[in-house]
């Protein structure tokens, strides 16, 4: 079994520790696409229209022999050619052709064992320096994947001092590459509550959250998870497995126990 160098507080391996055999699970790009968008899904929340939208009108069909088209139109018009059209799909303020309904089926479904295979996957990317670093974190300086930092760090309750160690860490520089890649989004997402798309920082999986999280909460693009509410999602923001995760000891050790 292999072992990996745990680090203190300021950035200096203290001692050893066996990795655990799901670091070593294979690497499936297509597995954890078809597991993080399953899990998108499942924030939709169903929509549908009003069954009488659209329909609440006077309008009729005024008959043929006029050279117009055969749509119901609004009746109160002195000629015939003049009326106004309405109800029919196409026309101003006419029902839709093919509205949305709540009966659609827009959760995905993934098979147990595809959702297994799948966050496997992802934690052994979490440890592959290349597929990282393709996907845009700043790794050139961290000295070892995967990151294990010493159990004291999960009682640090002050924002300062969280941001000492991800320094001493060699972690800072992609946070502030996070920070530096907020953006407008484009298209009509601006109107609808999700105005700016912001990137993905690093991941620190921890064994209790409780003083961590609160801690961490306002560093850009840094996310703070238990080891047992991990998800396929966190470690593959996108759908793009290699995100740059600090690991606890406390949380490696659970690791090994959670996924055998």
């Amino acid at each position: 079994m292999m072992e990996i160098p745990v680090y203190d507080l300021r950035g200096k391996p203290f001692k050893t520790m066996p990795l655990p055999p799901v670091f070593e699970a294979p690497i499936r790009p297509d597995v954890i696409r078809r597991a993080v968008v399953a899990l998108q899904t499942h924030r939709i929340q169903p929509q549908g229209r009003d069954p009488m939208a659209g329909k609440r009108t006077t309008a009729r069909f005024i008959g043929t022999g006029y050279g117009i088209s055969r749509i119901p139109r609004v009746k109160g018009e002195r000629y015939p050619a003049a009326m106004r059209g309405a109800f029919a799909v196409g026309t101003v303020g006419g029902r839709r052709g093919h509205p949305p309904v709540v009966e659609k089926r827009v959760w995905k479904k993934v098979n147990v064992k595809e959702r297994r295979l799948a966050i496997r996957s992802a934690i052994a990317a979490t440890a592959n320096r290349e597929i990282v670093k393709k996907r845009g974190h700043v790794v050139d300086d961290v000295p070892t994947l995967p990151l294990v930092v010493a159990d004291r760090f999960e009682k640090i309750d002050k924002t300062r001092r969280v941001v000492w160690v991800l320094k001493r860490l060699r972690l800072w520089p992609d946070v502030e590459r996070a920070k530096g890649r907020k953006k407008v989004r484009a298209g009509k997402g601006k109107m609808r509550g999700r105005r700016y798309k912001k990137a993905k920082g690093p991941l620190i999986v921890v064994a209790d959250d409780s003083a961590i999280r609160r801690a961490a909460q306002n560093l850009p693009g840094v996310d703070v998870v238990a080891v047992r509410n991990l998800n396929v999602e966190l470690l593959a923001p996108g759908t793009h497995p290699g995100r740059l995760t600090l690991w606890t000891e406390p949380a490696i050790r659970q690791l090994g126990g959670l996924f055998r």
